[in-house]
Order: C-alpha cells, then structure tokens, then sequence
C-alpha cells in the first residue's frame, strides 16, 4: 500500500520479503480549476463513454464495541484515497499513560501496526518495551519495504485498542525513524526512499489488518531464509544492523487477529461516491466475522486466498494475474495497453478520453468465480477538482502484468470481508468476500 498525496505519492503494500515485489509507479498531481459535474454518469465527464452501475452498500454506524469510523478526506497532508482511523497505545499491562493517535492510514494490504515515532508523546514512547534478540539482546529493529521506499525503526510491544476492541495481550508493533538515519543497513534495507515521517507516509502510521497475523511469518522467523530474507535486524548497542531471524511471537503483529474477541476477521464498509469523486466519505470499521449481530458474512462470496490474502489464479485480459484486494491502494492498478497514460503531470495515472470499464475474473483457492467490472476516468479530469478526496473511478499503471491491485476505488459501496489466517491453530483458512 502506498498512498497519493495532491501533489503525491502512490503507496503500494508491504509485503513479505520472499512475496512478489509490485513495482507500482509514483505519481504526481496537480489541481486547480473548476470541477466537472459529481453526479453520477454526468455525461461531461463520461466523454461518450461509459461506466459500469456503482455498487450501492451503505455502512452501519459505527455505534457499536467492534466498530470504528473509518474517514477519507484530506487528512494530514493532502492524500487523496487515504482511509484512515484511530487507535489508542498503551503501556504493556497497563490502562494509563496511554495516547490515541488520529490519522493511521488502514490497509488491508500489510500486517501490523507502525507508528511515526514523532507522533507519539515521548512518555509515551519511552514506555513502550524495546524488543531484543540473540543472547546479548540486541535492539530489534525492522526494515518494511515497500514498492517504492521502506520504514526503518525499532520494533517495541504495546497493548493497543481500536473502537471498543483491545488485544489481549501486548503485540509487537514498529516505531517508525526512532532510529537514526545513520543505522539503516547497508545491505538488506533501501530500494526506494525513506518514508519515516508524516510528510512522507501521508498519515501517521499505518493499521495493517490484513488476512496474516503477522507481517513475515516462516520466512523470518526460520534461520535457513532469514539470513537473506528477513525484514528483521539485530543492533547491538543500538547500531552495526544485520539480518537475523525472529520468533512469531516477536514479529510485528496484526492487532486485530489478537483481540480478546471479535478477533477472526473484519469487515471494510464504505459508502458509494459520485463518479466525478467527492470531498469525503466515512465508512465503518467492523471487527469480527459471524461473532455478533452487526457482523454476519450473510451472503457475500466468499474466496479462499494464499496467507497474504493474494487470490493468485485470477485473470485480466486472458492472463493469469495475482490479484489483492487492497485497502491501502489509492487507486485500481494494473497493466492495460490500451489504455492512454496521463502526461507528465498524471505519471503513471490512465487518462483515456472517455470513461471505460474493464472486468477481471477473481478466483479463490475454493475454485469461487466472479468476475468484477470496474470503472476508469481520466486521472486529469478528477483531479480537476483540488477539493476532492474520495474516488472510485481512478486507475493507473503497475510493473509488469502479473498483478492486479484491486485499491480503495473497488471498495465504495461494498461490504469487503477478510478472514484471518487460523490455519496454525487448526481453524479457518484465510479468505475474502465480498
């Protein structure tokens, strides 16, 4: 996941140091001038052309325990399609000392909770355990990379509640540019620019609630891949980083997977919007998945998916493409070459002269088919409007054409379900819905 800021960004996912690196491509955008009808279908901005029917879900309020608001808007430095949320730190064990942080970007592309480091009052921050490893306990520290940068900070445990949902015990999150640039390993880490401050992510931090309970799993935490894989460092001293294998119960972790309850999955709800795009949108946060009235699967299909949610045997245009449903995606990316590309002040946006629909097969491991139509506009026709935050016809280029980011534009009007990784304990299998 990776955000687009006015003027910008475009923030893919992080993933797993062995999983398929998306080479998503950065773009810049511009505003001004007045903006084009937001009625939906508005024949100005359709150009002849057409889009498929919105999806029409409308979210619950987020009222209850397990639910919290979800808020698209110009947050904290202008990123267009940036959902975000609030969450509360605390102290191990402990109920006071305790801060809530606005502005974390939710992405249902990652896993684990990361914290701009600069956000958090340093009482706060000075209560938080530092993680060690090896037998001189070595300061843990984490390098997450992403397609087009990485975060850098040390790996501290902190007990953590989201609306009314708390985790049951400590979980390992990451302070992201607690440590001093200076650190940063000279091999393992980079591939991009550093992205430790606010200005640079877009948010605060980022709540990765995706289908893994952890951010790397076997592949850190086994010697044999860690020495080449891992995202992990041991720093001795605080400095001198180098790769080194991390326990589970050490790796940055998915809080939502070890809430007291309601800890099996969640659901993304977010209301439809004008074609043309709109100032804002709130949606809602709904922790659990068949655990209490608010949150039934009902009768939404259902796809079974690899550990990191990837639905890996779908298909665009007649190929075989890996595609993710991604919360932390401001835009539908993929490879069309039949789709014109913006100019220079777009990089990396599709800008066709008239509005377009393309369809793509998912497939689970379960063998469910549905084939999913989406809508692409101009990228310079909605970013007409400066005012504008929330869009769900905006698409642009990936690297390649094996993946397929189905982004927050796929997520207006839709209920979006994502089942947790229990296979470990013997439980369910990791799937979304929708």
């Amino acid at each position: 996941m990776r955000p687009i800021h006015i003027g910008v960004n475009l923030k893919d996912r992080l993933r797993a140091a062995l999983a398929v690196a998306l080479l998503a491509t950065l773009a810049a955008c511009g505003g001004g001038g007045d903006s084009g009808s937001s009625s939906n279908n508005s024949s100005s901005i359709l150009n002849g052309g057409s889009l498929p029917a919105s999806p029409t879900q409308q979210p619950i309020a987020a009222t209850a325990a397990n639910t919290v608001p979800i808020t698209v808007g110009r947050g904290v430095n202008g990123v267009i399609n940036i959902p975000s949320v609030s969450v509360t730190i605390c102290p191990p064990g402990s109920t006071a000392g305790c801060q809530t942080v606005n502005n974390i970007q939710l992405d249902t592309g990652s896993f684990g909770l990361r914290v701009v480091g600069s956000v958090l009052l340093p009482t706060v921050l000075n209560a938080l355990p530092p993680s060690a490893v090896g037998s001189n306990n070595a300061q843990l520290a984490e390098c997450a990379t992403f397609a087009d940068g990485f975060t850098w900070g040390t790996v501290r445990t902190a007990t953590i509640t989201i609306g009314g949902e708390t985790t049951a015990t400590a979980v390992p999150i990451q302070i992201i540019g607690d440590k001093d640039a200076s650190t940063v390993p000279a091999s393992g880490c980079g591939g991009g620019s550093a992205e430790n401050t606010v200005n640079d992510l877009g948010a605060n931090g980022i709540l990765g609630v995706g289908t893994a309970p952890s951010d790397c799993g076997a592949t850190c935490a086994n010697l044999a891949t860690a020495v080449n894989f891992s995202n992990y460092f041991a720093c001795p001293g605080g400095t001198s980083c180098t790769r080194t294998a991390v326990p589970l119960n050490q790796q940055v972790a998915n809080p939502a997977a070890n809430f007291a309850a309601d800890n099996n999955g969640l659901i993304v709800q977010m209301p439809p919007v004008p074609d043309a795009g709109t100032a804002s949108a709130t949606g809602t946060l709904v922790f659990g998945i068949n655990t209490q009235s608010n949150n039934a699967l009902g009768g939404a299909q259902v796809f079974t998916t690899d550990p990191f949610g990837d639905l890996n045997n779908s298909t665009f245009n007649g190929t075989k493409v890996q595609a993710f449903l991604d919360s932390g995606s401001n835009a539908y990316f993929f490879t069309d070459s039949s789709l014109a590309q913006c100019g220079s002040n777009f990089a990396g946006f599709y800008c066709p002269s008239s509005a377009q629909t393309r369809s793509i097969t998912l497939v689970g491991l379960n063998k469910v088919t549905t084939n999913a139509s989406i809508g692409i506009l101009s990228a310079a026709t909605l970013f007409n409007n400066p005012s504008n935050y929330a869009f769900n016809n905006l698409a642009g280029q990936i690297g390649g054409n094996s993946s397929f980011d189905l982004g927050l534009p796929f997520f207006y009007g839709r209920h979006v379900y994502y089942g947790f990784d229990k296979t470990s304990g013997g439980g369910q299998s990791p799937f979304v819905a929708f």
